[in-house]
Parts: structure tokens; C-alpha cells; sequence
């Protein structure tokens, strides 16, 4: 095939003009590309606020730890595609590492892209700081004519530091300037009246959902109170339990499903320098409706409320777990003698007085109106008085009781039983063998007789030689002996031991 010279032109221009367009073209495309990055740059998310007024159910587990659980339901709009979700009312000591959100219908069609914890709370140090490189109205109260007019001005707030805040005010810097009060336009976006998560969520699913936020939070804990009232004649005793609340987390609980952790739960240590909470304000008490119903849970117990139940925020609160009547109880003197015992430094050839100390003891058994496992806590003692009433006697702590194990409580010394001890004889048999000899007093002015056990360390590899009354090998190094007392009376205790070394 042969082409003209005109031909040869035509081409020319042709393949010319296709080198020059083709990359207007592409140039075009790439613009059209960053406008339409821009437009949906500049296109906004849709925002969704939820606060309890949507929320539809609420259960908050304690822990004795100073740790919760919270769960909160709530029923919320949310549009199709990409939106933020302001999730509001939560505790502000929540620890935000432990917050869990999802859909309860359809789970895997909403999902969530960023999680935010926003605690930069609302107060008046923090919204003019918010406000540098803003405009602020300034307002002063002036005197005049006897009275008081409020004169406003415009400024511009350049910085708020240490020193104060720094304004320019129209070709004037101005620092040190009274000011009475400070008026701003609006509310800045970053700057929130209490702590809120913040979601930006994709929403494939319904537009209305129902939603759970699940998540810890530090400064709401509960322990165990319990009252022992011991009857006149010192055999049976009543027994009331208590739950007591202490809310300081920042929020309030309203209607909710309350559970309780009985059990050491072991939990990494928080970094030093975080903040405790509030001090509580108030204090309630609440009888239970219903009682809590006790199960083991893992290795912990899990007592549930049987009703709903509200905590409010900087609340102490008192909840019934248990009531027993008519519990036999058993009342002991003991008197521990301790190593330093065996001898007199401080008088010699004197003798040295021992506590006798008080404890009660019962069995947590369901024959005797109990067998619930009673978690730790404190147990005040009150005894009936000769006229019908009742006096505080003393208090112990307990630790986490099973079912089937005994309780006993150390409620202080006995007044009217004396117990004094001395070292009446020490013989060295060998080098490596001594005979030791001690003799324990004990005299009793009460007008009943009463029984004292008397518990003695003795170290080495001992055999007992003679005593006055029997003694019980009760571990490798120590003897007891149970000493009966006459009413108005005295009993001695004498025991002699053979110790190899």
C-alpha cells in the first residue's frame, strides 16, 4: 500500500493529536479522582447519641475486688454504612482495654472500625483552654452611678497557661486583665459534660438494633457484714448478713440485675498514680424481697439478687444475704503461751500474766439454719444484756467459709479469769537434752465454772514427762491441755517436758 505525502501528513496529525489528548485525558481522571476523595472527605459521618433513656436492660456483677462487670443493653437507630455512635451514662473509672460492643440480633453485620474513650471532661479550666486561638466574650461587672453594669468585650485568646490567659484585644496584647466572667459561642466538639465511648461503626444490618456494651470499671466493690447476737444464756446465737455497696465509679446503676463475686481473683497490678475514687455521700439499707440465691462458679461463688435492685453513684448500700435463728454456739477461753515465755527476763523469779482470750464458735451447717458459704468480711458480735437489750461485745474478720466449716471469732480478753505462768524447774541432762518444768495459774471469778484450754509451744523433739491434767499433742511443737475452772475458784497447771535438741 502507498500513501501520499498528504496522507503522511494527515497520519501525523492524527497520531499528534492522540499523543496530546491522551494525556489531557488522563490528567482529567486523576483530578476527577482527588475531587471525588475530596467530596468524600468533606461529606459527614452520620452520629447517633445513646443515654439511658434508651437503654433496656442493665446487670452489674461485683467482684470483692473493687472490680465490676457491667453489661448495659440498649435499644438505639443507627443509618446504613459508616456512622459514629456516642455511647453515654458509662462509669468513669471504666478501663477502656475491656470494653466489648455488639449487635445482639445479627452480630455480624455490624461491626466496629475505631473505639474511642472520650474522658477530656467539661469544666471551666478545660473549655478555655479549648478555646485558644478563638474568639471569647469578656464580661465585667463596673460600678456606676450606684450600680452595676455589665460590660462585654470581644478578645481573642492567644494562650492559657501557668500564668493566666493572654488576650488580644483588637491591636493590644493584654495579660493580668480582671475579668468576672467568660461567655463562649458554642460547645467545642472534643469536650464532653461526663465520660462517653465513642464508636465509628459500619452498619450492614437493621436500622434498629439492639446493642450491648459490656465493660470493667474500678471503684465499685462490696464485702460482707454480718451481725451475731449472742442470746442469755450463751448457747444459741442469731445470725444476719449483710452486702454492703459502695458505688464510687461515676455513674449511677438503675434497675439492675445484681450479682456478687465471692472469691481472690487474681488481676495484673494498674500502673502506679491512678486515682481513686470519690468518698461516699450516703448510705441506704435495703431488706431483700428476695434472698441470693449462692452457686459455685470456677473456683469462686456467685450469689445473685433475686429481684433488680439501683446503686447510685457515691452510695453506700446495705442488701440482705442471709438471716439464721437459734444457732448453737460454743463460748472458749484460750490462753496461748509463746515462746518468749520461757523465761522471765523482766522479773526474774516472777510470774507473767497471759490474755486469756474469748472466741465463739459455730458450725456453718444447714442443720443449723445456715450452710450457705459465707464470704469473708466482718462479723460484729452483740450479746443480751439483763434488762433485754443488747451491747456490742467485740468483732472479728473471717475469711471465705465453705459449707460444713466451722467459724470462729476472737471477740476480745476475758475480765474475770487471770491466767499467770512461770518456769519452775530447767535441768540439763546432756548437751543436747534439757527437762523444763512450768507451772500455769489460772483463777476464775466468774460465778460459773468455766473451762480454759491452754495451747504451749514447745520446740525440739519433745516427749511430755507428767502434767496435772492431760495434754494433747496438737502438732509437732505444741501441747494443749483443757483445765477446768471452778465458779469463784483456782486451778493449777503444772507439766513437765524433756526436749533433745
Amino acid at each position: 500500500m502507498t500513501f501520499t505525502r498528504s496522507a503522511m501528513r494527515f497520519g501525523l496529525v492524527v497520531f499528534g493529536v492522540a499523543i496530546l489528548v491522551a494525556p489531557g485525558v488522563r490528567i482529567a481522571r486523576a483530578q476527577d479522582t482527588k475531587a471525588a476523595a475530596a467530596a468524600s472527605a468533606a461529606t459527614p459521618v452520620a452520629e447517633t447519641t445513646t443515654t439511658l433513656k434508651d437503654q433496656t436492660d442493665l446487670a452489674v456483677t461485683v467482684y470483692n475486688s473493687n472490680l465490676a462487670l457491667v453489661r448495659d443493653v440498649r435499644q438505639i437507630e443507627l443509618p446504613a454504612g459508616e456512622s459514629r455512635l456516642r455511647f453515654m451514662d458509662i462509669a468513669a473509672s471504666i478501663n477502656p482495654a475491656t470494653v466489648h460492643f455488639r449487635a445482639l440480633a445479627d452480630p455480624d453485620k455490624l461491626n466496629v472500625l475505631e473505639q474511642d474513650y472520650e474522658y477530656d471532661l467539661l469544666n471551666p479550666a478545660k473549655l478555655l483552654q479549648k478555646y485558644v486561638g478563638r474568639e471569647v466574650t469578656l464580661v465585667r461587672n463596673v460600678e456606676k452611678d450606684n450600680s452595676t453594669e455589665l460590660q462585654t468585650e470581644q478578645a481573642t485568646l492567644l494562650a492559657d497557661n501557668d500564668g493566666g490567659p493572654v488576650w488580644k484585644i483588637g491591636d493590644e496584647i493584654v495579660t493580668g486583665m480582671a475579668t468576672d466572667s467568660y461567655r463562649f459561642a458554642d460547645l467545642p466538639g472534643n469536650l464532653y459534660d461526663r465520660p462517653t465511648l465513642l464508636w465509628l461503626l459500619d452498619n450492614r444490618g437493621a436500622r434498629r438494633e439492639s446493642v450491648e456494651a459490656s465493660y470493667l470499671t474500678t471503684n465499685l466493690s462490696w464485702s460482707a457484714d454480718y451481725v451475731l447476737t449472742i442470746g442469755k444464756q450463751e448457747t444459741s446465737a442469731d445470725l444476719n448478713g449483710w452486702v454492703t455497696l459502695v458505688n464510687n465509679s461515676g455513674t449511677a446503676f438503675e434497675n439492675a440485675q445484681l450479682q456478687l463475686v465471692a472469691g481472690d481473683v487474681h488481676r495484673v497490678e494498674p500502673p502506679a498514680g491512678v486515682a481513686g475514687g470519690l468518698m461516699a455521700r450516703a448510705e441506704s439499707v435495703t431488706v431483700a424481697a428476695a434472698p441470693f440465691q449462692q452457686e459455685s462458679f470456677s473456683e469462686y461463688h456467685l450469689y445473685t439478687l433475686g429481684r433488680r435492685t439501683s446503686i447510685e453513684n457515691n452510695e453506700s448500700k446495705q442488701i440482705s444475704l442471709l438471716s439464721a435463728v437459734g444457732i448453737p454456739i460454743e463460748r472458749r477461753y484460750v490462753v496461748n503461751g509463746q515462746s518468749y515465755y520461757y523465761r522471765n527476763a523482766a522479773m526474774p523469779g516472777g510470774t507473767m500474766k497471759d490474755p486469756v482470750q474469748v472466741y465463739y464458735k459455730f458450725q456453718n451447717q444447714e442443720k443449723s439454719g445456715l450452710g450457705m458459704p459465707l464470704p469473708g468480711g466482718t462479723v460484729r458480735v452483740y450479746e443480751a444484756d439483763s434488762h433485754g437489750g443488747v451491747l456490742f461485745i467485740g468483732e472479728d474478720n473471717i475469711e471465705h467459709t465453705p459449707k460444713d466449716e466451722s467459724v470462729d471469732l476472737n471477740v476480745g480478753n476475758a475480765f474475770d479469769i487471770v491466767a499467770e505462768r512461770k518456769q519452775t524447774d530447767y535441768k540439763s541432762i546432756s548437751n543436747r537434752v534439757v527437762e523444763m518444768e512450768y507451772e500455769i495459774t489460772l483463777r476464775n471469778h466468774k460465778d460459773g465454772a468455766v473451762t480454759v484450754e491452754v495451747n504451749e509451744p514447745i520446740g525440739g523433739d519433745w516427749e511430755m514427762l507428767s502434767s496435772s491434767y492431760e495434754a494433747k499433742k496438737t502438732d509437732a511443737f505444741a501441747a494443749q491441755f483443757q483445765v477446768p475452772v471452778a465458779a469463784n475458784g483456782t486451778s493449777v497447771l503444772t507439766y513437765r517436758v524433756r526436749v533433745h535438741w
